[in-house]
């Protein structure tokens, strides 16, 4: 998910710098397009070190030292196309006036034209310029157009006066910005502790048991529950994947260093999801040097700590959701391991189909509970992830009032 940070020239435009960091902390990627305003407030390289992406200066190239050329030309229709959301904070009393009678005099004011993403505005300017009939009038045509207006607090502003103008907070920018992403905060509050992968048990040095699991499951859900304004506690088996840049990660590769990982950060968490494809079992006494082929080999298992178990057995008020991968009696199964294990939910999926669950981006997965069973058909693991952290949400909420910050 990505958006352009508009920052226009105001005092406030210091305050984007963190707005930046609590979009990334919700794994949000942001490009910043200064004004030139902006630029007397702040510098382009605090906003390139921050979001890791180019800062855009000018409506024809980054600057002296890029010739304009034909991407250049057209990067305002790149950017328009690329972006879920167009925010701008702060937004000046000029800004919202050439966006309302729809003057393209520069980058920003271009990108507002070009773009059909959704568009939030943070109004920051002074208690005269914010109450006068313009720019008021501005801001009804920009509501009726359905821009999203975040509304400027109240207090004693830059200028030594009092009222309204000075920026929203930041986390209510932020929220309204979610919101119309589609990424509500109704885990806001919540410590989310997720296990992902596979685990390798050794033989010897070199050769391990491990599963075909890619970890792609846990990591979609450790996304999506940054987004919904959780803090994650991810431990990971080995992936080749790139955690979410805010996720907390632990790294382990046994089934017993997941066990000692989880049960250290188990008192922290209010919720536990359990995708990870843990070794059922290992070798007994695995060899200290390489095996060297010799003929047959028979190699004695012992099985591993049953992680979930544990969880469920020392869990106080936490919600625990479970994962069961089967190839056969998929729903019986699961029932069986929702009723044993004292889980609030298992999530379970049929593994012998083709093209879904191992090695897959996509998935088919039963979510049961205690009072309902809801079924997903075949769609992205991303989609798995948001249909499961909805069932969450209405577990932590049975009343249908979910945590949130901001309007």
């Amino acid at each position: 998910m990505k958006i352009a940070l508009g920052v226009s020239g105001g005092i406030a435009a210091y305050k984007a710098a963190e707005i930046v960091r609590l979009l990334q902390d919700r794994s949000v990627r942001v490009q910043v397009v200064m004004t030139r305003a902006a630029q007397e407030f702040i510098r382009p390289l605090t906003f390139a070190a921050l979001s890791g992406e180019k800062v855009i200066t000018d409506m024809f190239g980054a600057g002296a030292d890029e010739h304009p050329n034909i991407d250049s030309a057209v990067e305002h229709i790149a950017v328009a196309q690329s972006i879920d959301a167009l925010l701008v904070a702060p937004a000046t009393a000029d800004v919202l006036a050439k966006f309302a009678q729809g003057i393209a005099s520069d980058f920003l004011t271009t990108l507002y034209l070009a773009t059909t993403a959704p568009v939030v505005v943070a109004p920051a300017m002074n208690v005269n310029m914010w109450d006068h009939p313009a720019t008021q009038a501005n801001l009804e045509i920009l509501k009726k157009r359905g821009v999203r207006i975040v509304e400027p607090g109240t207090g004693y502003l830059a200028c030594g006066m009092t009222g309204p103008g000075r920026l929203a907070e930041n986390e209510a920018v932020v929220a309204a910005t979610l919101e119309v992403l589609g990424a509500s905060q109704e885990l806001t509050g919540e410590t989310v502790l997720i296990t992902a992968g596979p685990t390798r048990e050794k033989i010897d040095p070199v050769r391990y048991l491990t599963n075909r699991s890619s970890g792609r499951m846990g990591y979609a859900l450790a996304e999506a529950a940054l987004r919904r304004g959780a803090r994650v506690l991810l431990v990971s088996g080995p992936t080749a994947l790139n955690p979410p840049g805010a996720a907390e990660v632990t790294y382990v590769e046994s089934a017993e260093e997941m066990y000692q990982a989880v049960l250290k950060l188990l008192p922290e968490a209010t919720i536990v999801i359990k995708t990870a494809a843990v070794s059922d079992y290992r070798p007994k006494s695995p060899a200290s040097q390489k095996m060297k082929r010799s003929g047959p080999v028979t190699l004695e298992l012992e099985p591993t700590t049953d992680i979930l178990a544990e969880i469920a057995r020392r869990k106080q008020s936490q919600l625990i959701i479970g994962f069961a991968a089967e190839t056969q009696n998929a729903l019986e199964n699961a029932r069986k391991k929702l009723a044993s294990k004292s889980l609030d939910a298992i999530v379970v999926n049929d593994v012998s189909r083709e093209g879904v669950g191992f090695d897959s981006d996509r998935n088919a997965v039963t979510i049961i509970t205690q009072h309902e069973v809801v079924e997903v058909p075949e769609t992205t693991k991303w989609e798995v992830a948001q249909r499961v952290l909805d069932q969450i949400v209405r577990l932590r909420h049975p009343q249908g009032i979910p945590l949130k910050i901001g309007k």
